[in-house]
């Protein structure tokens, strides 16, 4: 199975330098950097004023403990995760970024169902943006994150799964902006989740950002201060030991929605602050081996971003 995953991403890596050495013999202009600016970490910039920029984003989200559904006891989460990425071009016109991701998930139960101390994730990734055919102000961008999702820092061979994205990007103007695509999770239960979306910016202060996996609405008070609210949600699954069965699946899935305020301490470093509530949540084991629904409950979260 692990040479089944080497080989589906030896040839998704083909394609991005073929399409790379395509672009380079063709001599395709480079699309606009203003477009491009605002669709933010999620899709990336297309162009870039440095030949290579760098950008670490990383969060805490602690919820307090909550009961559960239909059982005793209670079960308190923390969310930590950090993401490092950098940009750059390749012959001078197709960018290209590599992305390393870290996510913990801390677990503090008090419930008759055995779970795991905590579950992490890591995943490393490359994307690339190129034109789309010959249509106006539309780029094809994909994605692929090779990643290890557990309950240990051991990174087994069964542990590992190929995530990607494949979405295009029309821009009819540079106040709106649309996208529209697919992920895909290979051995996962749900194996693909569609990409929809918009950002909207009618003015300077105001921008409707509507798209996957943090779709926000924010108010720029001043250029340190934005105000903004926020939704969100998780569909992991982990792979993990329970009693004397190795290697079964636990799925966590939760909402959130929550309002916050944005601080930009100079060009390099922002921070945030988000205070909301968390909703259908659950930690539920494949093979019939018991589940937790959690209530709903509140969440504090705190945000550090650094651009270099």
């Amino acid at each position: 199975m692990f040479n089944k995953y080497v080989t589906r991403l030896f040839l998704v890596l083909c394609l991005i330098l073929v399409s790379a050495t395509s672009l380079k013999a063709a001599g395709i202009a480079k699309p606009g950097l203003k477009e491009e600016a605002e669709l933010q970490t999620f899709i990336g910039e297309v162009e870039r004023e440095k030949k290579i920029s760098q950008t670490l984003d990383s969060f805490y989200r602690y919820m307090p403990s909550s009961k559960v559904d239909a059982q005793s006891g209670k079960v308190g989460l923390t969310e930590a995760g950090a993401q490092y990425s950098c940009a750059f071009r390749v012959f001078d016109k197709l960018p290209v970024e590599f992305l390393f991701k870290q996510e913990y998930i801390g677990i503090n139960n008090s419930t008759v169902v055995k779970l795991p101390a905590h579950l992490v994730g890591v995943s490393m990734g490359i994307e690339t943006t190129m034109p789309f055919f010959n249509f106006d102000k539309t780029y094809f961008r994909v994605g692929v994150y090779p990643s290890f999702f557990e309950d240990d820092w051991t990174f087994d061979s069964s542990s590992f799964r190929i995530p990607s994205r494949l979405f295009i990007i029309k821009q009819p103007s540079e106040k709106l902006t649309y996208v529209a695509g697919v992920a895909v999770f290979p051995d996962f239960e749900n194996v693909a989740w569609p990409i929809l979306g918009l950002i909207y910016k009618p003015n300077d202060k105001l921008t409707f950002n509507l798209i996957p996996d943090r779709p926000n609405i924010s108010y720029a008070v001043n250029d340190k201060v934005t105000l903004f609210t926020e939704a969100g949600f998780s569909n992991g699954e982990f792979e993990v030991d329970k009693d004397n069965v190795k290697n079964t699946k636990l799925e966590y899935k939760e909402t959130h929605l929550g309002a916050g305020i944005k601080y930009k301490l100079n060009k390099y470093i922002e921070s945030s602050l988000t205070a909301g509530g968390m909703f259908n949540r659950r930690l539920q084991y494949k093979e019939s081996l018991g589940k937790v629904k959690i209530d709903n409950g509140a969440y504090a979260e705190f945000r550090l971003q650094i651009a270099m």
